[in-house]
């Protein structure tokens, strides 16, 4: 299924001299340190130009979150590669066809990408290739993406992994990190004149209403923005990591998951920073990080070899399960949408979603569980819904992720691990600092009551300024009740398949 084999193994198509640009087609990778194919573009001895395409037609569109984000890391990537002198045209369309075009009506040489690993990527990376080869274009591929390469890492059976543990220990063992490619030199021209689609032609960002409008003092989308956060989590996060990640409240995740999904900053630099910088910390803060890096790359493992994860159960048993369809499943949906379950953890967690586009790793745990156990709705739902919400949607992480919570995926959660939200709640934000901040209704609750706010006292209640079911609802589902369902159904799978 590979779109090419590593750098060694390039089969290279003659030059022809007729033609005169290169071209650089980036996608995730928007950045010019660590860019493999950009070097190599720069270095050809041709005038660069680069494209991207905004391709809805042949890749599931993005969700409105994600569109925010590439409007502001296009924009920055735009004048990095200005100060490259090399131009990056906007299209929007087919890439492919928006490929040949290009090359149509300019004339190039030589055509360079970094690869991707989902199915669209993989075929528009064949189609390329022998494209090229029937107009003597030279064309190269690079893995920069990923700290694997998913069509070279096998088992011993030389089958694919399906299980993590084996695959890190395969990956962390066998990674020979190089030390990240400078950021190329400037072109002697400027090449800034070719015909563009204009950034706000692309139509990324919301209006009427702009609800993405506080997401420009939570984040830096682009280059620079992903090595600042590198850098604060390195010097601030890292050495607590291990203890601290469950922790909402707790500034101890790297926040760098977007800067990761649009290719800002790759997995081999983060490796490589973190060995260097973080040196003189323990070796179990930093294993346990990079593990989460490797969680990443088993995403990418899993869907490479099965395309068509976002919509098909990894377990096949589970395509037997009786996911609700009452009338109030649609209400119970867009409560969980809301934050307004009744569950003052689950709706902490779908409000931060909302207000900031990212939601704390723990918690989102916590919120899929509730959606898939609690309420027996299908986990595509919940993925739709994050897709078009989170900042770092990926088609592989984002989908992997639910088919693990769902425990339909690899490796996945047993089913019957359900979380109770209450005892989750207690454990992972025992103050309430982190329901209070995206719960205000409740912030006057002591700690006693603050995860579940029906048992307090009347009294309590009255002194609190809430009222359950106006100001703050009941629960929508009782959670002893809810996690036997849930048993009942995963029990009527289990006998279905025996």
């Amino acid at each position: 299924m590979t779109d090419g084999l590593d750098r060694k193994k390039e089969k290279v198509c003659l030059l022809n001299t007729n033609k005169q640009y290169s071209l650089v087609l980036f996608r995730a990778d928007l950045r010019t340190f660590d860019n493999p194919a950009l070097t190599s573009a720069l270095k050809s001895g041709r005038p660069a130009i680069a494209l991207f395409v905004l391709d809805e037609e042949t890749n599931r569109p993005m969700g409105g979150a994600s569109k925010w984000w590439l409007h502001h890391s296009l924009e920055n990537l735009t004048m990095s590669l200005s100060a490259l002198n090399t131009q990056l045209i906007l299209a929007s369309g087919d890439t492919y066809q928006a490929v040949l075009k290009l090359a149509q009506k300019v004339g190039i040489n030589s055509i360079y990408w970094n690869r991707d690993y989902d199915a669209h990527a993989v075929e528009l990376g064949h189609k390329l290739k022998n494209w090229a080869h029937s107009e003597a274009i030279q064309a190269k591929s690079f893995g920069s993406r990923l700290l694997h390469e998913p069509h070279t890492t096998t088992t011993k059976t030389g089958g694919f992994f399906k299980v993590f543990t084996p695959f890190w220990k395969n990956i962390s063992a066998t990674y020979q990190p190089l030390e990240p490619l400078p950021i190329p030199n400037a072109l002697k021209d400027d090449i800034s004149n070719f015909e563009s689609d204009k950034l706000e032609d692309l139509a990324l960002l919301p209006t009427n209403p702009d609800w993405a409008a506080a997401f420009q003092t939570l984040w830096q989308p682009g280059e620079a923005g992903a090595h600042t956060a590198l850098e604060t989590f390195i010097q601030n996060g890292l050495e607590t990591y291990p203890e601290g990640r469950d922790f909402p409240s707790l500034k101890t995740t790297s926040r760098l998951s977007p800067h990761l999904r649009f290719g800002e900053i790759t997995p081999g630099q983060i490796w490589t920073a973190v060995a260097k910088q973080g040196s003189h910390l323990t070796a179990s803060s930093r294993d346990k990080f990079l593990s989460e890096i490797g969680w990443r790359d088993f995403a990418h493992h899993l869907l490479y070899h099965n395309p068509n994860l976002k919509d098909d159960n990894f377990n096949k048993k589970f395509d037997r399960f009786p996911w609700q369809n009452e009338a109030n499943t649609n209400e119970n949906l867009l409560a969980w949408q809301e934050g307004m379950t009744g569950y003052p953890i689950v709706d902490a967690g779908m409000r931060e979603l909302w207000q900031t586009g990212w939601m704390h790793n723990r918690v989102r745990m916590i919120v899929g569980s509730f959606l898939v156990k609690h309420l027996l709705i299908d986990w595509r739902k919940g993925e739709e819904w994050f897709w078009d919400t989170l900042l770092d949607a990926c088609p592989a992480n984002n989908t992997a992720s639910w088919q693990w919570i769902a425990g339909s995926g690899a490796d996945a959660a047993p089913y019957f691990r359900i979380f109770n939200p209450i005892l989750q709640g207690e454990k992972f934000d025992g103050e309430g600092r982190y329901v209070r901040k995206y719960v205000p209704e409740l912030a006057q609750l002591p700690n006693k009551y603050i995860h579940k706010p029906w048992t307090a006292p009347l009294e309590q209640l009255t002194q609190a300024n809430v009222k359950l079911g106006q100001t703050y609802p009941n629960p929508i589902v009782d959670h002893t009740e809810a996690r036997k369902r849930a048993l009942a159904a995963f029990e009527s799978i289990q006998k279905a398949a025996a």
